[in-house]
């Protein structure tokens, strides 16, 4: 069986993720995508537009020396426009580690990423990790 578009665009992304090809993620995502960065801490927040999502994940590379890693603990699955992919991230920051499972969910429209909300299994931990500014 063919995957779908949507499961096509999800698995690529998280791919692009993985392998921190943030040039090829950042072509994936429309221009007014809206990133949804779950907590309390300095990162956290709406952003809108590709720009904005692209400094976000600048500031986490920043932040981490380049740490940050995801990697896919299962396939994504698709209902219609929306995937969810099961993903596990870590990092390392000023003798800090995070280290935890998530979800990235996100709604595909024309093969393009227009939103995503993530969901952190320990939300808490991951606002200590990044803190507040």
């Amino acid at each position: 069986m063919e995957p779908t578009t949507t499961y096509a665009v999800a698995r690529r992304y998280a791919d692009a993720v993985s392998a921190k090809d943030f040039a090829a993620v950042a072509s994936m995502f429309a221009d007014d995508i809206v990133w949804h960065q779950p907590g309390a801490h300095r990162l956290a927040g709406t952003y809108r537009g590709a720009a904005a999502v692209g400094e976000m994940f600048g500031a986490q590379m920043s932040a981490t020396q380049g740490t940050f890693e995801l990697a896919l603990t299962g396939e994504p699955m698709v209902n219609g426009a929306l995937v969810a992919i099961p993903v596990h991230f870590s990092a390392q920051r000023e003798g800090a580690v995070l280290a935890m499972d998530g979800v990235d969910l996100l709604r595909i429209e024309g093969n393009k990423i227009a939103e995503v909300w993530l969901f952190s299994a320990d939300q808490e931990a991951e606002d200590a990790f990044w803190g507040v500014d």
